[in-house]
């Protein structure tokens, strides 16, 4: 099993189990950043997965590519404690 797999599979079981998590983005293009912010697990497909946060105060989605979480622009929280 491929890194890759793996943290598709990690992620898929918190969507599954607990899709609300705790979450540190910086990706700049568009420019989101966010600190142990709280998400939801929207949607987790095959090539990306889906939350949804409230950090300027109304919902916002975002569409995250699972290698962003391989390079740490994306940081799950909760995924950092099953380790």
């Amino acid at each position: 099993m491929t890194l890759l797999d793996t943290i598709k599979s990690k992620i898929r079981g918190l969507y599954e189990s607990n899709p609300n998590i705790h979450i540190n983005v910086s990706i700049s293009h568009p420019k989101v950043c966010l600190k142990n912010e709280p998400a939801v697990l929207k949607g987790v497909y095959p090539h990306i997965f889906q939350i949804e946060e409230h950090s300027s105060g109304y919902p916002k989605c975002h569409t995250v590519q699972y290698t962003d979480v391989i390079t740490k622009q994306v940081e799950i929280v909760e995924m950092e404690d099953k380790e």
